[in-house]
């Protein structure tokens, strides 16, 4: 593989294991990858696929990068009214001070 895909790969690791103890603990995921973005695993999948992209630039890598994108953020907002439902105001402040793909540069925590 090549870099990008292979940080995309660490940033996936990194995330899931953030998400799955959140969701055993039954709270929202806010550390980690997630205190800078609310979606780091489906934005870590399309870093992946760009890479791939770079590495083996295919026509059908091409077709479904752009449907992968749409499919990914779609999960993402329907994820993001689910814990809207779950977690009501909680969330809403996590989501107003947390980009959902894109980390805000220079932004601490």
């Amino acid at each position: 593989m090549n870099d990008l895909a292979d940080y995309g790969l660490w940033q996936l690791a990194v995330s899931w294991k953030v998400l799955f103890r959140a969701q055993r603990d039954f709270t929202i995921a806010r550390t980690g990858p997630y205190a800078r973005l609310r979606h780091p695993q489906y934005a870590a999948f399309i870093i992946i696929m760009i890479g791939f992209l770079i590495q083996w630039p295919t026509i059908p890598t091409l077709i479904m990068f752009p449907v992968l994108v749409v499919v990914y953020s779609r999960l993402a907002r329907r994820e993001e009214m689910e814990a809207f439902e779950r977690f009501g105001e909680l969330y809403a402040q996590y989501a107003q001070n947390v980009p959902r793909f894109i980390p805000r540069i220079g932004w601490a925590n």
